[in-house]
């Protein structure tokens, strides 16, 4: 501190000493820096490198680096923490639905067991009845196997077999009884036509004709629109022509017509006419096992 009696010559003094000082520090900047490792006196600039290039900058850029890492880190975790739990959670449903499953499965399992043991034995009883059933029956009769075969069926001649029936085509014309009579006296009778294919075979046998009928047995003579057979048995069905029975004159015998017209087919040919009139006829012989083939004359 300045006394009070300190003199002007004595501050121009130290004002000029801190001129001086400034003027060699200004000298010192501007001297080049060579062959020199560090400056006599380091001034102002190089302090505030000084300050730079200390502990402190460094010190904060390491907080921050510690700081972006450690939120990283815990990033990182919680991105990990979260992937992990979704399969294990995704795995303890798979788990708990193959348990599920395995459950219903064993269930399924043991009803099928459950069933197979009630069929078992449902199956014992059965065989049980049957071999009881068995063991009641009367033994069957078994047939001879060196059997002769039955003999063929052999026509007498000028008669056709079909089935196992002889048919004679007449050649001279009769009235119905007539016929009739004529066919008793070979041991036949009338034909007696029940399906299609045997009015149809017969059919066949007759020759066309302008107007070829031939008498056959069947007749409504007992009993008007009652169509019998000779054997006593009732018409079903037959194979009338369109129209046909008319009964147009007392007509009460039927007979059978075949024409040059080819429109005409064996399933619709029958008509009823009066039994008086002559035509030819046809005849039926069953041919049973054993029958005599030989024909009365």
């Amino acid at each position: 501190m300045s006394t009070p009696g300190a003199s002007a010559p004595a501050r121009e003094g130290m004002y000029s000493k801190l001129i001086d000082d400034e003027a060699g520090y200004d000298e010192f900047n501007r001297r080049p820096d060579v062959g020199h490792s560090a400056p006599a006196y380091p001034g102002p600039q190089l302090r505030m490198m000084d300050r730079l290039s200390g502990p402190g900058p460094y010190r904060l850029a390491t907080i921050c680096l510690a700081t972006l890492c450690a939120v990283l880190l815990i990033s990182i975790i919680a991105v990990s923490a979260h992937y992990k739990n979704k399969p294990q959670g995704a795995a303890e449903a798979q788990k708990q639905t193959q348990s599920a499953n395995v459950s219903a499965l064993t269930a399924s399992i043991s009803k099928l067991q459950k069933e197979k043991e009630e069929l078992q034995k449902e199956k014992e009883e059965l065989l049980t009845k049957l071999a009881a059933k068995m063991a009641t029956k009367a033994p069957e009769v078994v047939k001879p196997t060196n059997a002769a075969p039955p003999a063929p069926i052999v026509c007498p001649p000028d008669w056709r077999l079909f089935n196992s029936s002889c048919y004679f085509i007449s050649r001279n014309t009769k009235s119905w009884p007539e016929s009739k009579s004529f066919c008793e006296s070979r041991g036949a009778h009338l034909a007696i036509i029940h399906t299609a294919e045997e009015q149809t075979f017969l059919w066949d046998l007759l020759p066309r004709g302008h107007w070829n009928a031939f008498w056959f047995g069947i007749t409504d003579g007992d009993t008007e629109d009652h169509w019998k057979w000779v054997d006593g048995s009732a018409l079903v069905g037959g194979f009338w022509e369109v129209g046909e029975p008319n009964n147009h004159i007392n007509e009460d015998c039927g007979y059978i017509v075949k024409t040059r017209v080819l429109e005409r087919v064996a399933i619709r040919s029958w008509y009823d006419a009066p039994c008086t009139m002559y035509w030819p006829f046809i005849c039926e012989k069953e041919m049973g096992p054993g029958a005599s083939t030989a024909v009365p004359h």
